[in-house]
């Protein structure tokens, strides 16, 4: 029988393991089980502080009113796999020529024969002035936090009560982002309860976009200006959110014409994204402070016993669940090769996936590869992905959570074997 998952007491020494994992999110977590689930002999440590673990694609259902909060967290402990070392500690700094992580609250120091940076990216809130002060209060809030996705919900519901006309602005910051798919998510959901409560007629809708277009993969783009059209959308290209100021209710965008103000009952912020400074401030960076990575193999280009994946990683993919859990494989295939000296043995295609609810009972399942191919996972017969889908719609509501808890998280590689490196 596999060992029980542990938690390693403070460091005073110096601890070596043969793989060390630096974050227990979905990434980190994944890549551990499927490593276990080839050599079940392997000595994993995975560094992580945090007492939580939260299943990130549920915050959108739940700013939806779709899932319960608690549906969405399970402690960290509990999906640690068994056999590995959990450090309860934070990465300070890396030191590869010395096969090294230095941990940011003990100072310890741990070493390993291959390692696995899985830290993700750092939503940056004060990047817009005013906005920390007003989260979750003046009818600001957000979906990208577990605790501010509850009162998306009570928004919806209190502005669909309230008659009289009513603003509701939808943001989208500069890419790369967690689930570029996630500001809009959160648009037609609002919409679509209001639309039922027979209050949408009582909104502008309007979506502040700083990028260029809808969506990057343009197959999907007409069953998302379909939904626009329906819910009588704004959508205004080149915005950027600068500057919130909730007791005024108001937002400040950066256009092309110089800055721009709107007044806003409810305002649904997505931070920009940028690299973890952990990352970002190491040897093992790229020029934009993420983990430097062959797009392929997931190893480095300098250090072949390390390998980085998530969202924290420099592959040019859509930084989704659905991504981890098709890297995570492919990674652990190519640390066993590290730790027997062989060149990587398995490759990442790009692949990611973007579940768009366009109401609450349809989906546009956006599934691509680099460079925006279109990668369908079931036949088209089936789940057609380019146009809305009460099938696709299930798959995230009902199968999706439990694939992740008992699938991704235990190692189980349904419907993304690694493909071997050609």
């Amino acid at each position: 029988m596999p060992r029980a998952a542990a938690q390693e007491p403070p460091l005073c020494a110096p601890a070596h393991h043969q793989v060390v994992i630096v974050g227990g999110g979905s990434a980190g977590i994944a890549t551990a089980a499927s490593l276990l689930r080839r050599n079940r002999k392997l000595d994993i440590a995975i560094i992580e502080p945090s007492e939580n673990h939260f299943y990130q694609p549920g915050f959108t259902m739940v700013g939806g009113g779709v899932f319960k909060p608690g549906a969405t967290v399970r402690k960290t402990r509990a999906v640690m796999p068994r056999g590995v070392t959990w450090i309860r500690d934070g990465a300070a700094r890396f030191d590869p020529d010395a096969n090294t992580v230095h941990l940011a609250q003990s100072g310890a120091s741990v070493t390993y024969d291959v390692l696995v940076v899985a830290v993700g990216n750092r939503l940056a809130w004060e990047a817009i002035e005013g906005l920390e002060a007003t989260l979750g209060r003046n009818g600001v809030t957000s979906n990208y936090r577990f605790d501010l996705a509850p009162y998306t919900w009570q928004l919806v519901r209190e502005l669909a009560a309230r008659h009289g006309p009513k603003r509701a602005l939808f943001t989208q910051p500069p890419m790369p982002i967690k689930c570029a798919g996630a500001p809009q998510k959160a648009m037609y959901l609002s919409c679509s309860e209001w639309e039922k409560s027979k209050a949408l007629e009582e909104f502008t809708v309007e979506f502040h976009n700083a990028g260029g277009v809808l969506f990057g993969v343009a197959e999907y783009v007409p069953a998302l200006m379909r939904a626009v059209e329906r819910y009588g959308i704004d959508l205004n290209f080149g915005s950027t959110l600068v500057a919130v100021d909730g007791a005024a209710r108001s937002a400040t965008f950066k256009t092309a014409k110089g800055e721009v103000t709107r007044g806003f009952d409810m305002l649904h912020v997505v931070p920009p994204q940028v690299a973890n400074p952990v990352i970002a401030d190491s040897p093992l960076a790229d020029a934009a402070g993420y983990v430097a990575v062959d797009p392929n193999t997931l190893r480095h280009p300098r250090w072949h016993n390390v390998f980085g994946l998530g969202d924290g990683c420099s592959t040019p993919n859509a930084k989704t669940a659905a991504a981890a859990r098709k890297q995570a494989p492919v990674c652990a295939v190519n640390v066993l090769a590290a730790l027997a000296r062989r060149e990587p043995e398995a490759s990442y295609d790009g692949y990611g996936s973007c579940p768009l609810t366009v109401d609450r009972g349809h989906i546009v399942l956006a599934e691509f590869t680099y460079g925006g191919t279109l990668a369908p996972t079931l036949p088209t017969w089936l789940i057609e992905g380019t146009r809305p889908s009460r099938l696709a719609w299930h798959l995230k509501a009902d199968a999706l959570p439990p694939i992740y808890w008992h699938g991704m998280l235990k190692g189980r590689e349904w419907l993304v074997p690694p493909a071997p490196l050609l």
